[in-house]
């Protein structure tokens, strides 16, 4: 058997059997290899240690079980963890970036297993979407805020459908941002905060940058965005029809391979947010697109 198949082997047993406490001695023998024939062989198909892998196959089932409803501390416990703390910090360790940010923009399924066979006959395939690297100056913003559970909503799904809603007088969020606040820069920010990890409560942010908030209303949320660097990535252009699929397949790409594969990790004490500018406008473009701002720090 060919040395692809004997490691995906292995993948698999890891997945099957991923409550155990599973050791590179064990998978070793499963795969037919010594120990120190199969570390480095399985390092060569996967780009990460056998335990690496592992570890981070554990977070990505913990993290569906806790997209499920399920208590933190239960969960990590199940998987090998024996602290809220603990898992947090493996979970970033392994990622990038804290469980909120996941819970709140990936999808509801669990990631994908490693097919080496699929990776081996597509490497050349699909497009790979590198971020711009900048700094930016802090800014103020302002507009509404609606509070939200993450058992309620369909995560980035949502998202664009929050600009059609109607509450106010008939007009929609939008219009009346523009017409009450008239920015000098058209652009819409969504922000999600306020996140309670116990609850999965969490508030979404619909804001227009100002100058300052004078024009805002005492019901409009009100929010200084501090400087930052950002990793900045622009989803593909498609039609409008494809728009939801594209966001919600650039934040997969961010989490579950640019993020882990990078040199960087997200900043926590920083905001992320997206941004919808004249780009994303079906009536002036014939493929829309629009931005994800991460802020980030080197590992």
């Amino acid at each position: 058997m060919e040395y692809i198949n004997l490691i995906q082997k292995t993948i698999d047993y890891v997945d099957a059997n991923i409550h155990d406490n599973l050791s590179v001695d064990d998978l070793a023998k499963i795969a037919g290899f010594s120990t120190y024939h199969y570390y480095k062989i399985f390092s060569s198909f996967v780009n990460l240690s056998v335990m690496d892998y592992v570890t981070k196959r554990k977070l990505q089932f913990a993290l569906h079980d806790l997209a499920k409803g399920g208590r933190i501390i239960d969960i990590a416990m199940d998987y090998g963890f024996e602290t809220h703390a603990g898992f947090n910090k493996a979970f970033k360790r392994t990622f990038g970036y804290p469980p909120s940010l996941y819970r709140l923009h990936a999808p509801k399924g669990l990631p994908p297993k490693i097919n080496l066979l699929y990776l081996k006959e597509n490497l050349t395939g699909g497009i790979v979407m590198e971020p711009k690297i900048i700094d930016m100056h802090s800014f103020k913003v302002a507009g509404y805020e609606f509070k939200n559970n993450l058992k309620n909503v369909l995560r980035s799904k949502d998202i664009p459908a929050f600009w059609s809603h109607r509450g106010f007088d008939g007009n929609n969020c939008e219009e009346r941002l523009y017409k009450q606040l008239n920015p000098q820069k058209h652009g819409e920010y969504c922000i999600c905060v306020n996140t309670d990890m116990n609850t999965d409560d969490f508030s979404y942010v619909m804001a227009v940058a100002v100058d300052n908030f004078d024009k805002a209303s005492e019901d409009m949320y009100k929010l200084e965005i501090p400087s930052a660097t950002y990793a900045v990535f622009t989803t593909p252009p498609v039609h409008e029809d494809e728009f939801v699929s594209s966001i919600k397949g650039t934040w997969t790409y961010i989490l579950q391979h640019w993020f882990p594969n990078s040199q960087y990790e997200i900043d926590e004490s920083k905001l992320d947010f997206e941004y919808y500018d004249e780009h994303c406008h079906p009536s002036e473009y014939d493929k829309i697109s629009m931005q994800i701002y991460i802020p980030i720090k080197r590992i």
